[in-house]
């Protein structure tokens, strides 16, 4: 298999062949990071929730970083779910970040400047998508 050009889905590729399941990890983070979360999550039953929005999060992460066939709208409907569910954007755009965050220790030293450049540019583009959003339902009469 050819590696990728694109710096996010090679830092997931990199990830992959060092780590089977990514989501103890990004979710054993979450919760130190951002322990009210925690509470967000069933006790029981909740791993396969997990694992399923980590793996639609990713999906919307390679198609947002590439090339836009439309998973990446999930973020755009997802910030009007989670305002449903009372998480608060910031939580929800830090999500991101947990999982820059976890990919950057598991690669260590494969974490290049330009893998890091590309997740700090789409960590932003995220944000400006959730402060969009909050514009368009701020501005409802």
């Amino acid at each position: 298999m050819t590696p990728s050009l694109n710096p996010i889905e090679r830092s997931f590729e990199l990830a992959a062949a060092r780590c089977d399941d990514l989501t103890p990890l990004v979710y054993r983070r979450l919760f130190h990071e951002h322990p009210e979360t925690q509470a967000m999550f069933r006790t029981e039953g909740s791993e396969p929730v997990k694992g399923s929005m980590l793996q639609l999060t990713i999906e919307a992460i390679l198609d947002f970083a590439g090339e836009r066939r439309g998973h990446f709208r999930l973020i755009e409907s997802e910030v009007f779910s989670h305002d449903a569910y009372g998480t608060p954007r910031e939580l929800f755009v830090a999500f991101f970040a947990v999982i820059a965050d976890t990919l950057h220790d598991i690669l260590g030293e494969q974490w290049t400047a330009e893998i890091d450049a590309a997740w700090h540019k789409l960590l932003g583009d995220i944000e400006a998508i959730v402060l969009q959003q909050k514009h368009l339902v701020d501005e409802r009469p």
